[in-house]
């Protein structure tokens, strides 16, 4: 295959990247690829790349509905190996080649987190230290923020119309500054989910009235359910948290000229975790589609991580709770995105037998 690229710009690239074939056969990979893989070039082409990296995450499917939907997907923070190394923390990036239909290029990004494994500590253990340390500063700033508050309406009693603007604007950027930090703290509280059989559609349904009513209610929301689903294994009050949020994503994302969302649902058992030498199975699949920009080029790899956020004023909090609890319930949230479509696809497993009776 002749790919149309600067190879001094290909050979330069500093992370990991790969060209895969409509197969998913390795096409081309540059010398940190080969770094990465621990093999040369020669060796690995026409290699299935699923065979020669192992990601902790079901990749495959959500790869196809990439590559046909001409897309790109982001996955992050997931384990990535090759068999041969210790699996690393990465992002992966996810795009179809332009030029060589039925072509992608996957890029792989090590995150080499300052503190990643600080005396002793996983990056678990340094994150819940840190969102310890948020939810304490946070409680610390309610309490004088109430006392502005509080100051500020006792002086709107006495105050001019011109005045009282002022002390308007005290009361309500103190309460917008009170839900953040309520935020803050919700981040930190959600507890373990109570696992029980969940029927997705009622969770969905029940995400789509609210939203009408609400976040979503110059839009137009569709349905496109699998109507014989079976249960999900979940704790429902928090997958409607999640479905909720990422309906508020979706409306406000679209703006005030509204738009469409889809809701979707289907069962792909081949979907599975790889983790461990096995694989957890995730067959049932959650999609909230919009209609809208897009998500900023700039953060789209790091949409789930706390404080990202492509909107003014936005907390950049709600996507990275869904992928906490999401997380929590052993599932994958995932993204794929480009002006007209963005996806949020949920993959979580199904109920087992004996839970049902």
């Amino acid at each position: 295959m002749t790919l149309a690229m600067d190879d001094a710009l290909w050979t330069s690239l500093p992370v990991p990247a790969l060209i895969l074939d409509s197969e998913d056969r390795i096409a081309a990979l540059n010398p940190a690829a080969e770094g990465f893989l621990m093999n040369s070039a020669r060796a690995l082409h026409g290699e299935p790349v699923w065979d020669r990296l192992m990601v902790d995450a079901p990749m495959e499917e959500a790869f196809g509905r990439a590559r046909t939907n001409q897309a790109p997907l982001f996955v992050n923070d997931v384990d990535v190996g090759t068999g041969d190394r210790v699996p690393m923390h990465c992002n992966l990036q996810i795009a179809p080649l332009a030029g060589e239909p039925g072509h992608m290029l996957l890029l792989i990004s090590p995150r080499e987190l300052a503190g990643r494994m600080t005396q002793g500590k996983s990056v678990k253990s340094a994150a819940k230290s840190a969102i310890g340390m948020a939810q304490m500063i946070a409680h610390e700033i309610k309490n004088p923020l109430a006392g502005i508050t509080g100051a500020a309406q006792l002086l709107s009693m006495n105050l001019g119309a011109e005045d009282l603007e002022l002390t308007d604007l005290i009361v309500s950027e103190s309460r917008r500054i009170v839900g953040l930090l309520e935020q803050v703290e919700q981040f930190g509280n959600i507890g373990r989910p109570d696992m029980q059989p969940v029927n997705v559609h009622d969770v969905l349904d029940r995400a789509r009235r609210s939203a009408m009513v609400g976040v979503a209610a110059q839009m137009t929301i569709a349905e496109d359910y699998d109507p014989s689903l079976p249960l999900a294994w979940g704790d429902p009050d928090q997958l409607l948290q999640v479905v909720q949020n990422l309906l508020k994503n979706a409306a406000e994302a679209a703006g005030e000229g509204g738009g469409r969302i889809i809701l979707r649902s289907y069962y792909e058992q081949s979907l599975r975790v790889r983790r461990d030498g096995g694989g957890k199975p995730l067959p049932l699949q959650v999609e909230i589609e919009d209609d809208g920009p897009g998500l900023p080029e700039e953060i789209a790899g790091d949409v789930f991580d706390p404080f990202v956020s492509g909107r003014e004023n936005g907390t950049g909090l709600g996507l990275a709770l869904a992928a906490k609890i999401i997380s929590d319930h052993d599932g994958w949230i995932s993204v794929s995105s480009a002006p007209g479509r963005t996806t949020f696809r949920i993959s979580l497993p199904r109920a087992p037998e004996e839970a049902k009776e």
